[in-house]
């Protein structure tokens, strides 16, 4: 079989002979800190998470005469992206964007080759201005890695495999409707998280009692859901260890449940709240939600024992005011009541996770994302502080699980935190987020005419 051919391409001194490197499994190309380092296009077999293909590396691409050295080996970097299937972009993420990569970019811009963007060496704060600037390449988002240790690859996969043919495409796991759906569910101690899992399940595979804290370990289950629209569908239930107010922890094996418990919230899609119906919602179920929103994860909240609650309209109405107010950064939260005992709302609940996750994974079109931009500011422009107008000139969405998205232009430093909040709740609001978290970042470019930049 004709494997199909990746080159990696940019700059001198980027990292592109270690990423080849770390691809062949290897050290076939030589790397030094001096650039200039590989002149002849190396090739290698490449290999990533049951991905195979050929690897190019090329000479680090500079803009001189073809008759000399550096431009003969320009010549080879240029056939090997004629003839590559894809080709990988790199930029020093620390170093930041110089007028090179920005040259370099104008010409692939040109090319009929797919082009993926990789920021090398974005590991930690350093790199984290240089991802930003490389949104101005207009190439789309960065891949984030780190070359020399291996961070951000399973993101290279996912940028390489709409490119590279696979003989057994069923088995790579990737998003979409068939891959199992990893929710979580936190709360309180006694909250009846396990009970939950339990009646899910159709067996008492759970401990369960009276008494808080039986629970542990984060538990991971893998449960066929029964969705009654459709074929079953795939779940990865996590069950946790109810979480206390961080004063009354004072044993050492709870503080170590609780942290494999907050380490179940970063390794989940969906986080699903559970709260206890017959005590309401306490100050420590707003900690545990306004933590899984920091993290980035998506989230439902549950309503349990809802067969013995009392007043269930108005506690119902209650709950979902009191988390308008609490929860203030996302607006919305969906609220549904359930029971481990009689198995009601589970249906429900299983439903409005899959349907958070689809918001949470929702990428939308450069078309749909600039005329919303366009509406957004014209319906409210942004303030004139001191005067002076704040321009904004275009909006980018950098990545999805959750949807981030950076706005470019002049003076936006000075927007009010305010403005920012309309802006994303028109986004939730129009592009069909609904209540899972949006990150905003804003971006000015920089100054060539401020000496401190």
């Amino acid at each position: 079989m004709v494997l199909p051919v990746v080159a990696i391409i940019g700059r001198p001194n980027v990292g592109k002979s270690t990423l080849f490197n770390r691809l062949v499994g290897k050290k076939l190309a030589l790397v030094d800190d001096q650039p200039g380092v590989t002149r002849d296009r190396r090739e290698g077999e490449g290999h990533l998470v049951g991905l195979d293909f050929r690897v190019i590396d090329t000479a680090g691409y500079e803009d001189l005469d073809a008759a000399t050295l550096p431009g003969r080996m320009r010549q080879q970097t240029e056939a090997a992206v004629a003839m590559a299937d894809i080709a990988l972009f790199m930029i020093d993420a620390r170093a930041g964007i110089v007028p090179l990569d920005e040259e370099i970019a104008r010409w692939l811009r040109g090319t009929t080759t797919p082009i993926v963007l990789i920021a090398n060496k974005a590991e930690g704060r350093a790199g984290e201005s240089g991802v930003i600037e490389a949104m101005a390449l207009g190439l789309g988002g960065p891949v984030q890695l780190s070359a020399e240790h291996g961070e951000g690859m399973g993101d290279l996969f996912d940028a390489l495999l709409p490119h590279i043919p696979q003989p057994e495409a069923d088995a790579v796991e990737d998003e979409g409707p068939d891959v199992p759906l990893k929710l979580a569910i936190v709360g309180r101690p006694n909250a009846g998280k396990s009970t939950l899992i339990n009646r899910m399940l159709g067996e008492d595979r759970l401990i369960t009692g009276p008494e808080a804290g039986i629970t542990r370990d984060s538990i991971a289950i893998d449960w066929l859901w029964a969705d009654p629209k459709g074929p079953p569908r795939a779940v990865r239930l996590i069950d946790t260890a109810g979480m206390r107010k961080r004063a009354k922890v004072q044993d050492k094996l709870e503080k170590l449940s609780v942290a494999d418990a907050l380490h179940a919230v970063d390794f989940a899609e969906v986080v699903v709240l559970l709260l206890d119906a017959t005590l309401g919602l306490e100050a420590q179920d707003l900690r545990i939600a306004d933590r899984v929103l920091e993290e980035g994860r998506a989230l439902v909240i549950a309503l349990s024992k809802w067969d013995v609650a009392e007043h269930a309209s108005s506690l119902f109405n209650g709950v979902k005011k009191a988390l308008e107010d609490g929860l203030s950064q996302v607006k919305g939260v969906t609220v549904v009541t359930v029971s481990g005992v009689t198995g009601r709302g589970i249906d429900q609940l299983i439903q409005a996770a899959f349907d958070t996750r689809d918001a949470w994974s929702k990428r939308v079109g450069t078309g749909e994302l600039n005329r919303w931009f366009e509406r957004a500011i014209a319906a409210n422009p942004p303030p004139a502080p001191g005067g002076k107008r704040i321009k904004m000139r275009y909006v980018t969405q950098v990545k999805t699980r959750p949807p981030s998205f950076v706005i470019f232009g002049t003076r936006v430093d000075q927007l009010p935190a305010s403005y920012e909040r309309y802006l994303v709740n028109s986004m939730r609001r129009e592009l069909g987020f609904g209540a899972v978290p949006v990150r905003l970042t804003l971006r000015a470019p920089k100054n060539p005419f401020d000496r401190a930049a």
